[in-house]
C-alpha cells in the first residue's frame, strides 16, 4: 500500500527530480480550494478561474522559496490571497469606458510610413501597458510564433485558457491602440 506524502514531503522528495508529479499532485489538492479563495474574493467565476491559474503558476514558479516555516497549504493560500487583493487594487486603478463600435477612427497621416510609425508606436505603448502576463502570452504567441498547444504546455495551462488568455488580451491592446488613435 502506499501512503500519499504530505505537501513538504513532496515538495522536498518530487521537485528536483520530477517537478511535473510534484505539480500535478499540489494542484489536484488545492486548486478547489484556491478557486474559492479567489471566487469569495472576486465575486466573478471567469476572474476567478484565471486569478487561480495564475497563482498556481505563480507559485511553482516559487516552489524552490517555500521554507517550511509554515504549512505548504498556509503558503499558498496567503499567496492566493495577496495576488487576488492587488488584482482587485489594480483593476479599481484603471477606470474604462466602453467606446461605441460605430465610431470610425480617421488617420490624418497621408504618409503610410508615418501611418505604420504611429500604429507601431500606439502598438508598443499598449504591450507595456498591460500586464507581463498578459504580454508574455501575446508574445510567445505572435513574435516567437508558438501554437496553443506548445504555449499551454510552457505554461501549465488548459489549451482553453491559453486561447481566452489571448482573446482577452488582443482585445486589451486593440483597445488601447483605438484609445490612442483617438486622441490623436
Amino acid at each position: 500500500m502506499k501512503t500519499q506524502l504530505n505537501d513538504e514531503e513532496l515538495i522536498r522528495q518530487h521537485l528536483n527530480t520530477n517537478p511535473n508529479i510534484c505539480f500535478e499532485a499540489l494542484y489536484k489538492r488545492y486548486v478547489g480550494k484556491v478557486y474559492k479563495r479567489c471566487l469569495s474574493m472576486t465575486k466573478d467565476a471567469e476572474k476567478a478561474q484565471d486569478f487561480t491559474q495564475d497563482i498556481f503558476i505563480r507559485t511553482f514558479s516559487r516552489l524552490e522559496r517555500f521554507q517550511e516555516r509554515s504549512t505548504f497549504s498556509t503558503w499558498l493560500y496567503s499567496i492566493s490571497y495577496n495576488y487576488c487583493l492587488d488584482q482587485i487594487r489594480v483593476s479599481n486603478r484603471l477606470t474604462t469606458t466602453r467606446l461605441e463600435d460605430e465610431m470610425s477612427y480617421q488617420y490624418t497621416s497621408t504618409n503610410d510610413t508615418e501611418d505604420t510609425e504611429e500604429r507601431l508606436q500606439r502598438l508598443s505603448t499598449a504591450m507595456n501597458s498591460i500586464s507581463t502576463q498578459e504580454a508574455m502570452i501575446l508574445r510567445m504567441k505572435y513574435q516567437e510564433g508558438l501554437g496553443i498547444h506548445q504555449i499551454a504546455g510552457q505554461l501549465n495551462l488548459k489549451e482553453s485558457a491559453v486561447k481566452m488568455r489571448l482573446k482577452r488580451s488582443r482585445e486589451k491592446v486593440r483597445q488601447l491602440c483605438d484609445a490612442a488613435a483617438y486622441q490623436l
